[in-house]
């Protein structure tokens, strides 16, 4: 699933495309789509801003809708100019956007909602902007609270939940606890509010660091921006834990360990000795 860096450069790119222009043209294979209620038609509005919350995205329209997208595993937005040849199959196509200069096409797209202003923040899935880490209205004091209620739950499993801290991903979350020093396995309760004011400080800086412009697609905890430019064809090459179980840590050479974690069963990567429990306790993996 893309995590939450994926969206906001993807939310960047449709925004510089589409946003203050009208639009000329709009189809989907949602048949609730095409208006956002009886009257009005998405073909004729301007679009207005392109935004990420999270994992969503979200176009706004000057007629008061906004279309909201969220990827899950096989989604994608692409950009085209009129006539370009597309990189996927038209029958995976699910939605177009289109202005004057440019055709955004989103491909193979499970979840689609066209929302006026009241249901938009009614929507209880889709994050609000002060607990998205990449939103400019972030606010740490508002998702400490979340984080503590959630004080019986191991925190790898509580820093992917949207609805507590938006826009962490599962590679992130190993790699968050790592450069913290964090146990994925501890309960929340075992933290104290400094820990978690570190948890918290250190996922959007983590998060931040991979939508500059120069950044790529690839995330990168370990080795700066250097790490970017050698091309590397393994992923994990860039991270301290994440996908290298069995690898020697980065930092004291110890075996990285693997265990699948939660009611998702998402992997997660850690290092025993750079993230002990804090009693002591011994996680196999």
């Amino acid at each position: 699933m893309p995590e939450g860096d994926t969206i906001f450069r993807t939310a960047r790119a449709l925004g510089r495309a589409l946003a203050g222009k009208p639009v000329t043209n709009f189809r989907s294979t949602f048949p609730l789509l095409t208006r956002f209620d009886d009257e009005t038609p998405v073909a004729g509005q301007t679009v207005e801003t392109v935004e990420s919350r999270g994992k969503w995205l979200l176009i706004h329209f000057s007629g008061g809708g906004t279309l909201a997208t969220h990827m899950l595993m096989s989604g994608s937005w692409h950009i085209y100019r009129p006539g370009e040849h597309w990189q996927q199959s038209p029958r995976n196509m699910r939605i177009v956007v289109e202005n004057r200069d440019y055709l955004a096409v989103g491909f193979s797209v499970p979840v689609a909602k066209m929302l006026r202003p009241e249901q938009l923040a009614r929507a209880t899935r889709i994050p609000l902007p002060a607990i998205d880490v990449l939103s400019t209205e972030f606010d740490a004091s508002q998702v400490m609270p979340r984080l503590l209620a959630c004080r019986n739950e191991e925190i790898g499993d509580v820093l992917l939940h949207q609805e507590v801290i938006a826009g962490v991903g599962n590679v992130f979350k190993s790699e968050i606890c790592f450069v913290t020093g964090t146990n994925p396995f501890c309960k929340v309760a075992a933290l104290d509010e400094q820990q978690i004011a570190v948890l918290i400080e250190t996922s959007r800086r983590l998060v931040k660091a991979n939508v500059l412009e120069d950044s790529g697609d690839s995330i990168v905890t370990f080795g700066g921006r250097k790490r970017r430019t050698t091309h590397e064809t393994d992923p994990s090459a860039s991270l301290y834990v994440y996908g290298r179980k069995g690898e020697p840590c980065r930092r004291c050479g110890d075996s990285i360990r693997m265990r699948i974690q939660g009611p998702d069963a998402r992997v997660t990567f850690w290092c025993q000795s750079c993230q002990p429990m804090p009693d002591g306790t011994l996680i196999d993996g």
